[in-house]
C-alpha cells in the first residue's frame, strides 16, 4: 500500500502506474552480484537479441532513460541544425518536450502538419515538403509519425506505408514517437514489423515505461547507417546508464515472457470498458475512436470539477475534451466506480 499519497483515482496518465509485478522481478534478479557497466552485461544484450525478434530483422538498439530523450536524441541524429521536422501539430515533440528535439539538433526547426484525429494527411505532409526548396528556409528531413496518435487513435499499417513512401520519395527518413507502440500493436492484432520497417519506419522510440517499468525507452534503428554514431550522441546527452541493466532487463524479461502486449491489451480493454460504461450510463459518448487506451469525453467543466473533487485526476488540455488514460493496472472496480460517479453527477 502507498503510504505517502492520498486515496486519488489516478487516471490522468499510463505514467502515473506503479512498476508492474514481472519487471520488480527483472529488476531484483538483474541486481543480484557483478556484471560488466555501460551496457555490456547479459541483460542489455539479450534485451537488443529480444528486440530484434519481436521485430523480425536486424536492428541497433539502444536503451536512453525517458521518452524525450529517445524523440530528441533519434531526430537529432537523423538532422542538421538546417533540417526540418514535419510533426502533427499535436504531436509529443511540438507539446510536451519543451525544446528538447530543437535543442540536442541544434536548432532543428518543427514543421506542423495538420489532420483529424492526430493523423498527418498526405497532401498536408507534401505541401510543407515542396512549399519551398530554396536556402533561406528549413530543408524538410524527417517526417515523425505518432503511434497511436495523441488522440488515442491507430494509424493503419496501409496509412504508415503511405506516408512513408511520400517521405522516402522525398528524400526524407521516418522517425516513429512509439511511447504507446505496444498498445497500438495490440489493437491491431499484427506483428510489430507490420506497422514499423514493414511501413517504412527508419527509426522507432519504444516505449516500455507506460507497460509497467521503472524507466527506459528503446530507440530502434532499422536503418542501422543512421545509428553510427549514436552512443556518442548518449553518452554526452546523460543519458548512457552506467548500471545499464536495470534498464534493459525489464525490456528483456518483458519480451520473452510476453507481459509486454499482455499489459498493452489489459489497458485497452479497459478503455473499451470505460468508453461503453460511460456511453450506456450516460449517453455521453468518447470524441475519438478508443483504439488504444485512452478515452476523450466531453465533460461539462462543472462535472469536471465534481470529478476532481472527488478524488479523480485526468488531463482536459489535450485533444480538446477530458482525457482518462488507462493502464495495466487499471481495475474494473476503478472503472466501475468512475462511471458512477459521472452517472450521479450528471444526474
Amino acid at each position: 500500500m502507498n503510504t505517502f499519497a492520498e486515496p486519488i483515482y489516478f487516471f490522468a496518465s499510463d505514467n502515473t502506474c506503479g512498476l508492474c509485478p514481472p519487471a520488480w522481478d527483472a529488476l531484483r534478479i538483474a541486481g543480484e552480484g557483478f556484471c560488466p557497466s555501460y551496457g555490456e552485461d547479459i541483460w542489455t544484450r539479450d534485451a537488443c537479441d529480444a528486440l530484434r525478434d519481436t521485430f523480425e530483422t536486424e536492428c541497433d538498439v539502444y536503451f536512453v532513460f525517458n521518452g524525450t530523450a529517445a524523440n530528441s536524441l533519434a531526430l537529432a541524429t537523423l538532422c542538421q541544425s538546417y533540417h526540418s521536422v514535419i510533426a502533427h501539430e499535436s504531436a509529443h515533440i511540438e507539446t510536451d518536450e519543451c525544446g528538447a528535439p530543437e535543442f540536442f539538433s541544434n536548432g532543428t526547426k518543427l514543421l506542423l502538419a495538420r489532420g483529424e484525429r492526430g493523423k498527418m494527411e498526405p497532401e498536408s505532409v507534401e505541401r510543407l515538403i515542396t512549399r519551398r526548396s530554396d536556402l533561406h528556409f528549413p530543408k524538410p528531413r524527417v517526417l515523425s509519425l505518432t503511434q497511436p496518435t495523441e488522440m488515442g487513435v491507430i494509424y493503419q499499417p496501409a496509412e504508415l506505408k503511405e506516408l512513408s513512401d511520400l517521405a522516402h520519395h522525398r528524400g526524407l527518413k521516418v522517425h516513429m514517437d512509439g511511447a504507446r507502440f505496444a498498445n497500438a500493436v495490440a489493437s491491431l492484432q499484427v506483428a510489430p514489423r507490420e506497422i514499423s520497417w514493414q511501413a517504412g519506419v527508419d527509426v522507432l522510440c519504444f516505449g516500455g515505461i507506460k507497460l509497467g517499468m521503472g524507466l527506459g525507452e528503446a530507440v530502434v534503428f532499422f536503418d542501422r547507417d543512421l545509428s553510427a554514431e549514436f552512443s556518442f550522441r548518449c553518452k554526452q546527452a546523460g543519458q548512457l546508464a552506467s548500471k545499464m541493466r536495470f534498464l534493459s532487463a525489464p525490456w528483456s524479461a518483458g519480451l520473452r515472457d510476453g507481459w509486454w502486449l499482455e499489459n498493452a491489451r489489459q489497458a485497452n480493454a479497459c478503455a473499451q470498458a470505460l468508453a461503453k460504461g460511460i456511453k450506456a450510463a450516460t449517453g455521453i459518448a468518447p470524441l475519438y475512436p478508443v483504439e488504444a487506451n485512452a478515452v476523450f469525453l466531453d465533460l461539462p467543466q462543472q462535472l469536471q470539477n465534481k470529478l476532481r473533487e472527488r478524488g479523480w485526476v485526468f488531463y482536459s488540455f489535450i485533444g480538446g475534451g477530458a482525457r482518462f488514460m488507462c493502464s495495466w493496472a487499471t481495475t474494473e472496480e476503478q472503472i466501475a466506480a468512475l462511471i458512477n460517479d459521472i452517472s450521479n453527477i450528471q444526474a
